[in-house]
């Protein structure tokens, strides 16, 4: 580990600790009644070896007792009874701490995630994320528990222990324990941070391997075009191989530091009996104390083994939520400011004033672009792969913030706007519509919280879309399959048009949103956002020019830049770039060259 790595391990470990301690404040009340109950079981533990040594005594007289020493037996149980319900309890009583801290961590991921901008999305696996959240939450949730409810009572345990050892018996017998501990601990530290190692790769290949199988799975029409079944068994099989061997390696650390944990509590056992025995031999002690000390010596180790599990479990915890950590350590591209004005929608105009724009740099994707689309309008934009059509779309809906220059609605500079406040004056018809695993209408209803039944229906039949629901077994309840597989392609993207009738947003965007259909769809589809985009502002992003024709105004892009603007006869008769690219497409219908 080098020494940045450290010191990030550090301050993150700082963070988690000063964050779990926030935790505790908040649910003070309970977390004191809990130690309360964790002492309690702990004394009652600790008295029951003393009671034993009691009973034992009074049973190994030259003369048994005149009665039975019913106390002593009914106590004995009662404190055995006493340590498990106070225990029990305990527990009881903190889960709600426990659980309601792992859920709060798992809402936070989750929203963290959908604050996160593009950037993150584009490079995350949905397959290897799932894993890294749901060994991050149980890893919090064992911490959490661990700290409170296993560390803290096995040391105050082991110090009870060493109080009674110390006033009743020589100090020799205390010395043997505090050295067993010290070696103990001293052992567990060294091989438990070695094994940490193999932990992580263990997890690393792991995630790796869960995505490989949802991206497999996700692209399965993909395998199944190419024959590759073969090759992607492969593929998951040697990332398996060496997720085995990582584990191997996890598992022969961890035989070594298990191994070396009860040679040193047998040498500690061992040594302390061994003087026990030689004092009974010698008089110097009772049958009785010789059990107490037997006892005591077995409730130090028994703890002590566990507070060396619970370390080595605590790494791995800790291991797990390193990836949830870094997670929410990721920061938002844009992200809500408090206190941010909304948007005031008014009538729809959209201005780009000089905007330049790179995605990283040296790969500019928009230079000084300049346009309007007054309100009520259509304006269509064309150009070659990687002009820098979508990037205009992502700009108006503030997934990035330009660079140079400046975006406005309606007179006001949206980099000034929150961004939920941007978006939702927007309405957006994309290239393939993704639907949920859920019901029509609830795909449908998404576009608008609280939207009623009617309200949906009606969407769906300006969408031209209510008949073919009708027609189904379950109408508007029926699923629509993972990613919308129970559906065609024009049905889907008539859904994300009825989205956008039911938002009713002052501004429209169509992100290729016919490139991926058939002539007749297109055809039956470009009606609909014709029909949708009437008295709205519109900014229409087109692969193939035919269903831009009747646009107000059309601006042609390449490498960044507006090269042409006009109508489709303007730019006709200028004879330029959109009269090439329209005189290829006629020559080659369909060519998504554009």
């Amino acid at each position: 580990m080098t020494a940045d790595t450290a010191a990030a391990d550090r301050a993150a470990r700082r963070r988690f600790m000063a964050e779990l301690w926030g935790v505790m404040r908040a649910n003070r009340g309970r977390v004191a009644v809990s130690i309360v109950l964790l002492l309690a079981a702990k004394v009652a533990t600790v008295a029951v070896p003393l009671l034993l040594k009691r009973i034992i005594d009074a049973f190994s007289q030259a003369t048994l007792p005149a009665l039975l020493p019913w106390y002593l037996l009914a106590g004995y149980a009662l404190l055995r009874f006493a340590s498990t319900l106070f225990n029990e309890w305990r527990d009881l009583l903190f889960a709600r701490v426990t659980l309601s801290t792992v859920s709060a961590y798992a809402r936070r991921t989750f929203a963290h995630l959908h604050a996160l901008g593009p950037r993150f999305h584009a490079r995350r696996q949905v397959g290897s994320l799932l894993p890294d959240i749901d060994r991050g939450t149980s890893g919090i949730a064992y911490l959490l528990g661990v700290g409170l409810f296993t560390i803290v009572p096995t040391l105050v345990e082991i110090g009870l222990v060493l109080s009674v050892m110390l006033r009743r018996y020589p100090a020799g017998y205390a010395a043997i324990i505090v050295a067993t501990f010290l070696l103990y601990s001293g052992f567990t530290l060294v091989f438990t941070a070695r094994r940490v190692i193999y932990q992580r790769r263990v997890n690393k290949l792991d995630s790796r391997a869960k995505g490989q199988l949802a991206d497999s799975l996700l692209n399965y029409d993909t395998v199944k075009y190419f024959t590759n079944e073969g090759y992607e068994a492969a593929k998951f099989a040697a990332t398996m191989d060496r997720w085995r061997d990582a584990g191997v390696g996890n598992q022969r650390a961890l035989f070594l530091l298990h191994v070396g944990q009860s040679g040193v509590i047998a040498l500690g056992v061992a040594a302390i009996m061994m003087l026990a025995g030689q004092d009974v031999m010698a008089g110097r002690m009772r049958v009785g104390d010789l059990v107490l000390i037997n006892a005591y010596a077995l409730q130090v180790c028994l703890p002590l083994n566990a507070l060396g599990f619970v370390y080595r479990e605590s790494r791995d915890a800790w291991v797990n939520a390193e990836r949830l950590f870094a997670l929410l350590g990721e920061q938002p591209e844009m992200p809500e400011v408090p206190g941010q004005p909304a948007l005031v929608p008014g009538a729809g105009e959209v201005v780009f004033e000089h905007v330049g724009f790179d995605y990283e740099p040296g790969r500019t994707a928009l230079d000084d672009v300049s346009l309007r689309i007054p309100p009520g309008t259509t304006l269509a934009v064309v150009g070659r792969s990687g002009s820098g059509k979508s990037t205009l779309a992502r700009l108006l809906l503030r997934f990035y913030d330009p660079d140079r220059g400046r975006i406005l609605i309606d007179g006001q500079d949206i980099r000034h706007c929150s961004p939920v406040s941007v978006r939702r004056a927007i309405g957006v018809v994309p290239q393939d519509a993704a639907l949920f695993n859920d019901t029509v209408a609830s795909n449908i209803g998404y576009a608008r919280e609280g939207a009623g039944r009617d309200e949906i229906v009606a969407a769906a039949r300006a969408a031209q879309l209510h008949d073919a629901i009708a027609a189904l077994p379950d109408g508007y309840d029926s699923p629509v399959g993972e990613r919308g597989v129970n559906f065609s392609g024009g049905e889907r993207q008539r859904i994300g048009i009825a989205r956008a009738i039911l938002k009713q947003p002052i501004i429209l965007v169509f992100d290729e949103a016919t490139s991926a259909l058939d002539a007749v769809s297109e055809h039956a589809i470009v009606k609909e956002l014709e029909r949708l985009s009437e008295r709205r502002t519109t900014l229409v992003i087109a692969h193939r020019l035919s269903t831009i024709v009747h646009a107000h105004a059309i601006i042609v892009m390449d490498r960044g830049r507006i090269v042409e603007q006009g109508t489709h006869e303007e730019l006709l008769r200028r004879n330029g770039v959109y009269a090439r690219l329209w005189l290829l497409q006629k020559k080659t219908p369909g060519e998504p060259g554009v």
